[in-house]
């Protein structure tokens, strides 16, 4: 594979636009940020040192260093004690800081998941998330947040930074099976590939062609809301059951601006509604005069 010549005619990243790339020092982000360059986009990088494990310090000197080499600039993040669940208060962090410096430079952010880590996520979703949108997986662009190298594998990135004679380091963590994203990579994966070669390719192949179709369906389920934020519940029940469904959801989601998935769970009960109901996910559907709405959970 042509790695640069894929990455550009995806068009995520183009000369002369801003582009924070999210910088860890692994062999992914490494390889992103060094084919921003030569793609001659204006880039900036942004590391965060968790300070949780005993080589993050080498760490954020290797990125320092990298940067030096490639005349980025890199902008370092201490973020202080985690709170919650540590994996999810990282993500957090590393995605609202993101944000926040791209949003400041006018700038995408830049993920470097792979189709590698792609494969993983559906994987771990379809484990962990019922309905069908555990198998989409991500997107190549999602609001600011781009991912380049989407459909390029973890194989390709490392054959890149070697070719390039860049270095990279590597978490640790990535194959402690205390954590479940290094259980279905370590086991699961392999096993997989064990049954059929083409596992991996397969399962990426069955996301894109649900993503085509989820367009079509949201389409539909456009349609059938008109505009409305509400929806009468007589209404609801002459739909098929799986749109319904879609409605509901789209009704609890644009009510509070983020993911409801548990909303379409309680799906019956909404049909058989008069007053209000938590759902889950902070999402509270209210039903007054046969007319279903939803607003945040006081």
């Amino acid at each position: 594979m042509d790695l640069l010549a894929h990455v550009q005619a995806g068009g995520l990243i183009a000369r002369g636009r801003p582009v924070v790339v999210m910088l860890s020092g692994g062999r992914d982000s490494t390889c992103l940020l060094d084919v921003c360059v030569q793609l001659g986009a204006a880039v900036s990088a942004l590391h965060v040192n968790y300070g949780l494990r005993q080589e993050a310090g080498a760490e954020e000197e290797h990125c320092r260093g990298l940067c030096r080499r490639l005349e980025v600039e890199l902008e370092v993040e201490h973020p202080g004690a985690p709170a919650g669940n540590t994996q999810a208060w990282a993500r957090d962090v590393r995605y609202a800081t993101g944000a926040r410096l791209a949003g400041e430079r006018g700038a995408v952010l830049a993920a470097a998941h792979t189709a590698t880590d792609q494969v993983e996520t559906v994987l771990y979703r379809l484990a962990s998330s019922p309905g069908r949108r555990a198998l989409l997986g991500m997107a190549p662009r999602s609001g600011r947040v781009v991912r380049p190298l989407l459909e390029v594998t973890r194989e390709d990135t490392a054959a890149w930074c070697r070719a390039r004679g860049l270095s990279w380091v590597d978490d640790p963590s990535n194959a402690d099976d205390s954590f479940a994203r290094a259980r279905v990579r370590e086991g699961l994966v392999p096993a997989l590939r064990a049954v059929d070669e083409r596992a991996e390719a397969n399962v990426l192949r069955t996301a894109e062609l649900l993503r085509d179709e989820a367009e079509v369906l949201d389409a539909v389920v456009t349609t059938a809301l008109a505009g409305r934020d509400r929806v009468s519940v007589e209404h609801l029940r002459e739909l098929p059951p799986a749109l319904g469904r879609l409605v509901v959801r789209r009704l609890a989601e644009d009510a509070l601006g983020q993911p409801v998935p548990r909303a379409v769970a309680r799906f019956e009960d909404l049909l058989a509604l008069d007053g209000a109901l938590d759902v889950g996910d902070g999402a509270r559907a209210i039903v007054q005069r046969g007319v279903l709405r939803f607003e945040r959970t006081p």
